[in-house]
């Protein structure tokens, strides 16, 4: 298995004879030999060279001993396509013969699935292999390539195949709102104290009101009585929305609970993983990276039988299968609880704060989504004065349906309205009547949940790599977070200029997306991985050879002191450690200005939990800063986040800032 937590889990299901270790992720990546260091063949059909990578070489020989010494072997890694290329790395670096492996999948972490899995057993889709072996290949020739390329040219720290098309979303959205003028309009509302209506027809035409002079026109020939011209009543009913798939749960988990991405991935796959609970160790909820919504019969059939016990036979409802989507993984399920009669309040108290708020939003959401429709009664009421038609919408609840779990998670709240019915005169009278002025307003800029919801939509790379794209571009300062939105730094959008100068037939959304549809193409076998390859690398080749020879290298940043040795500029450039000062006659003039040794910076508002000395900053010898205790080396408390001086009241361990949010750094319980 990839986690040791999951193997742990899982050898407490298997009776005696079995062991299951963890290969702990992959164990092998391409080598960084060969031209440009890809590890790549490029003239021989893209062949790729593997090593073993750094620091596993101990982990693999102990595996190999006990592949040698086992009668057979069962490769039972991730359920997907990253999974099975690590499957087949397993067998082919520790020489497993065929016939003593066979390759099975836990799609959820209990007992029965586990053991009904081992009895389904089958080999390793060599298809699937190819399709993430040259998706790696392609991510390796663009990210190498294109990185170098701008690290050279501009000073940025990297490029991607799909790390730069989400850069240029957020670049492009940027533009749009620093280009867009602003429009002046105004709006008339009748207050009526339990209920406001808008102006929005003179007559039989629509209205609009570009200027208040226009505003006050209209508001001298109103008066504070109301026709009511119009009744429209409608049954409507509301369904629910299909259980999570991978990129709709971290949307919902952004605007709902305020996680990163990163961070929902990261407890979605403890709670996958196992948790302990009192009798027994289990997975809460299936495999959490996927792009279907499908749900298993035995899955539905359990929860129909829980919804008629809990709240009666009308609230059961049917299955919502969503939009269909042709790169769908449909061999996987959604993403739901393992079990339905598992309910959030059952299993809290074995949870830590964060684990819980996403296994409920899990739970109720597959949970609501084989409930009934609510309906409503839709209501619009249109009033007339003087020849101006004002215009009330609003509905009331007749059945909650699955409103009766969700309503908390809701988006839209219902505004209700009177009987107008009832009322014994046509004519109601107005409190008072507004004008108000308003502007035109760009586009938003994209939140994180905003942006995955883009990606997705545009058929841009996976919805397992959105969290790591987005913390690399927070990290390599392409962007930062201006109150939950993402705005490009002045790198951010150098890079996406340049690579548009250059390589705008290659880094935009419809060839990315395309390239997405090949790569699932590899994987159905409906494409040869190898034409592929070429037929990217044909193009890509003599685009990169231009930009190296003709794009515009970025002058470094004069400090504006002079070289004590030759008198040139001293300028400010990037090296493996970080930013240096030097001479701007390189490589005539070879002088490094020596920086002074920062003394260290006491963070006063935090002592160590270990010995309660202070928390210092120090720097690595790459020059990313970290917070280690004042006592080092007798204490070895180190962090790489600043503490805040809190302490956790559940496992009290420090605060720290992490993700713009303040966590503690154990238990990631948030403040």
């Amino acid at each position: 298995m990839e986690s040791p937590a999951k193997s742990k889990t899982i050898e407490k299901y298997l009776a005696g004879g079995y062991k299951v270790v963890s290969s702990k992720g992959h164990i092998r990546d391409l080598s960084t030999t060969g031209k440009y260091g890809l590890g790549v063949d490029l003239e021989n059909d893209f062949k790729p060279s593997y090593v073993v990578i750094k620091g596993k070489n101990k982990d693999v020989k102990e595996l190999k001993k006990l592949v040698d010494s086992a009668d057979h072997v069962y490769l039972a890694t991730d359920p997907d396509r990253e999974g099975e290329i690590i499957s087949w790395h397993l067998k082919d670096e520790l020489n497993i013969p065929d016939e003593k492996y066979d390759r099975v999948t836990f799609r959820e972490i209990t007992k029965d699935v586990v053991l009904k899995s081992i009895q389904e057993h089958a080999k390793i889709d060599m298809d699937l292999v190819k399709g993430a072996e040259t998706r790696r290949i392609l991510d390796r020739i663009i990210g190498f390539r294109l990185s170098k390329l701008m690290q050279y040219k501009t000073g940025g720290k990297s490029a991607g195949r799909v790390q730069s098309v989400a850069l240029k979303l957020i670049v492009d959205r940027e533009r749009e709102i620093l280009a867009f003028v602003p429009k002046e309009y105004w709006t008339i509302e009748a207050d009526f104290k339990d209920w406001t209506a808008e102006l929005f027809k003179y007559k039989d035409k629509d209205i609009e009101i570009n200027t208040e002079l226009e505003a006050d026109e209209i508001l001298s020939k109103l008066s504070n009585s109301f026709n009511i011209d119009s009744i429209e009543e409608k049954d409507k009913k509301k369904a629910a929305r299909e259980p999570f798939k991978t990129s709709t749960l971290q949307q919902m988990a952004s605007s709902r609970l305020n996680f990163a991405a990163s961070k929902t991935m990261k407890i979605a796959q403890k709670l996958y993983e196992g948790v302990d609970l009192a009798s027994e160790t289990v997975g809460l909820i299936t495999y959490m990276r996927t792009d279907s919504v499908r749900l298993s019969d035995e899955f539905i059939k359990s929860t129909y039988g829980y919804i008629n016990k809990t709240y009666g036979d009308k609230y059961v409802g049917y299955v919502k299968t969503g939009k269909s989507n042709a790169a769908m993984q449909d061999g996987h399920e959604g993403i739901r609880p393992t079990s339905i009669n598992r309910t959030p309040e059952s299993v809290k108290a074995y949870l830590t704060n964060d684990e819980y708020k996403l296994y409920k939003l899990i739970y109720i959401r597959a949970l609501a989504s084989l409930m009934a429709d609510a309906k409503v009664l839709a209501t619009t009421v249109i009033f007339e004065n003087n020849d101006y038609y004002f215009k009330t919408t609003g509905s009331v609840l007749k059945f909650d349906g699955y409103l009766k779990v969700y309503s908390e998670y809701e988006e839209t709240e219902d505004k209700i309205l009177p009987n107008f019915k009832d009322y014994k005169s046509k004519v109601v009278v107005a409190s008072e009547i507004n004008k108000y002025q308003h502007w035109t307003k760009p586009a938003s800029r994209y939140t994180e949940s905003s942006l995955i919801k883009e990606l997705e939509s545009l058929g841009i790379g996976r919805p397992s790599t959105y969290a790591t794209i987005i913390s690399t571009l927070k990290d390599h300062e392409y962007v930062k977070v201006d109150d939950k939105k993402f705005v490009p730094t002045e790198m951010g959008m150098e890079t996406t200029d340049k690579l548009q100068e250059y390589f705008s037939d290659i880094i935009n959304v419809k060839y990315t997306a395309n390239m997405e549809h090949d790569l699932d193409d590899i994987a159905e076998a409906k494409k040869d991985n190898i034409k592929v390859l070429h037929d990217f690398y044909d193009k890509f080749a003599p685009i990169m050879d231009d930009a190296l020879k003709n794009m515009e290298k970025k002058a470094p940043q004069s400090t504006g002191e002079t070289c004590p040795e030759c008198g040139s500029d001293l300028v400010i450039r990037n090296g493996k450690y970080g930013e240096f000062v030097a001479c701007s006659n390189y490589p005539k003039c070879k002088y490094i200005k020596k920086e002074k040794k920062e003394t260290e910076k006491v963070v006063k508002v935090a002592e160590c939990p270990k010995c309660h000395k202070d928390i210092v900053a120090r720097k690595t010898k790459k020059g990313k800063i970290f917070y280690g205790c004042s006592g080092y080396p007798k204490c070895d408390y180190a962090t790489w986040y600043k503490p805040t001086g809190d302490v956790c009241t559940k496992c009290k361990n420090l605060m720290v800032e992490k993700n713009n949010q303040v966590v503690c750094e154990n238990c990631e319980e948030s403040k």
